[in-house]
């Protein structure tokens, strides 16, 4: 029988790994990313209270409209600029950047390359 590698539990033990060295300020939250196979998800969080600031995913409604006719890393770089824009109304102009255990590539890339290009820093 072969024995198949369970990407998953993978990718939570990466996370698990960078979350000992990475925490979100007050002053410099976290940007965290989540994705799923169809969905991706970003949220910027205060560790020391342990508050969402500001969250942006694609099952919001005005969003979905937007984005229905895009492919999935236009959606990811586009979910990027918005917590970027939302970011800025909250007066958060830099972040640390928490892929989640996800390798950098795809739509975790490009996600994070619409947050620069919203004019956040990381």
């Amino acid at each position: 029988m072969i024995s198949k590698v369970n990407k998953n539990s993978q990718r939570v033990k990466r996370h698990i790994r960078l979350r000992h060295n990475l925490s979100g300020t007050s002053k410099c939250p976290r940007l965290n990313v989540y994705r799923s196979l169809s969905n991706i998800y970003a949220q910027i969080i205060d560790d020391e209270k342990g508050v969402t600031l500001v969250a942006c995913n694609t099952t919001q409604k005005e969003i979905k409209d937007k984005i229905k006719d895009m492919t999935n890393k236009e959606q990811a770089r586009f979910i990027g600029e918005q917590i970027a824009k939302l970011a800025k109304k909250k007066k958060i102009s830099e972040v640390v950047f928490d892929r989640g255990g996800y390798l950098y590539t795809g739509r975790v890339k490009e996600l994070a390359d619409g947050a620069r290009a919203g004019g956040l820093k990381f």
